[in-house]
């Protein structure tokens, strides 16, 4: 019996233990223009942590996501201690721009940069989609699969979970998000009641029995909704990957993010499961600072 509690204990102990991916040979290009920048280097930061995000395409439901949860959580990661923020997206910087600027992502506190081709997150070893292999077929077809969880197994649970809410865990970025899509002029635009003095009132709230949930049923599907429309619909000629990022397979590839220390070692680190399956900041927080 000693001896089969000892292997239990030892199978736990490496259960426990991660292994971070390694960042070394991977390069970003400045959404502003200059010489590539190593990532390495990048997260080194003598004045606390940083946080990278690998993101997608632009006008990708993952994408706009990162942007929109980075958007709300920047002070809560500052009381944390991270002081520098980052985010890749594949595309050129045009299109870096416009949907930081269509999310309302305070540039001047967060380096964009740009992969057309998503040459680093595949040095970051992330989930490249479903066929990855395939090149004969179409990367739309493959796309239309990833959204049943072909190659994508969270994709489902993300996107039901979007509707049915979640009575345990909070998400507030959701109605932040929402309010910057009323304000800009988005559709649905009635699941927030917007003051002159900025207050919000959020219809949510006034649902039957799960208004006092921290993520009520039908809010967060309310918002992918309006950045559907409002964002990857409306702006798809300005924000599509152009056809070298088709044929590098971008369309399909997920994302992901990773923090570092001080000296530039990764305290968290997560890789995309799965479409609309990014990071939930909430547990982000509660890594970086155990």
């Amino acid at each position: 019996m000693k001896i089969v509690r000892g292997i239990l204990a030892l199978l736990a102990c490496a259960l426990n233990v991660q292994a971070f991916s390694s960042l070394s040979g991977i390069a970003v290009s400045p959404v502003k223009g200059g010489d590539a920048v190593n990532l390495e280097q990048y997260l080194e930061n003598p004045n606390g942590k940083t946080l990278f995000i690998f993101g997608t395409y632009a006008a990708d439901f993952n994408a706009i996501e990162y942007l929109q949860r980075l958007r709300h959580y920047i002070p809560r990661l500052k009381e944390c201690g991270v002081s520098k923020f980052g985010v890749v997206l594949n595309c050129q910087p045009e299109a870096a721009l416009a949907v930081a600027e269509m999310v309302d992502l305070d540039t001047s506190e967060v380096d964009i940069f740009v992969d057309n081709e998503g040459v680093s997150r595949k040095q970051f070893g992330v989930n490249t989609g479903w066929l990855k292999d395939n090149d004969d077929v179409n990367p739309y077809v493959k796309l239309f699969g990833m959204l049943f969880g072909l190659g994508a197994w969270a994709t489902l649970p993300a996107v039901i979970g979007g509707y049915i809410g979640n009575p345990f865990v909070p998400q507030p970025w959701i109605e932040d998000a929402l309010a910057v899509g009323q304000k800009k002029g988005r559709w649905p635009d009635t699941a927030l009641q917007i003051g002159d003095d900025g207050s919000v009132v959020n219809k949510f709230d006034e649902l039957p029995v799960v208004g006092d949930w921290p993520r009520r049923p039908l809010e967060l599907a309310t918002l992918r909704l309006q950045s559907m429309i409002g964002i990857s619909i409306e702006n798809w000629s300005e924000l599509a990957p152009d056809d070298e990022a088709l044929q590098a397979g971008v369309l399909t590839q997920l994302g992901g993010c990773v923090v570092t220390d001080s000296n530039g070692q990764t305290l968290f680190e997560r890789k995309d499961t799965g479409i609309c399956a990014v990071t939930n900041f909430e547990i982000l927080l509660k890594k970086i600072t155990t």
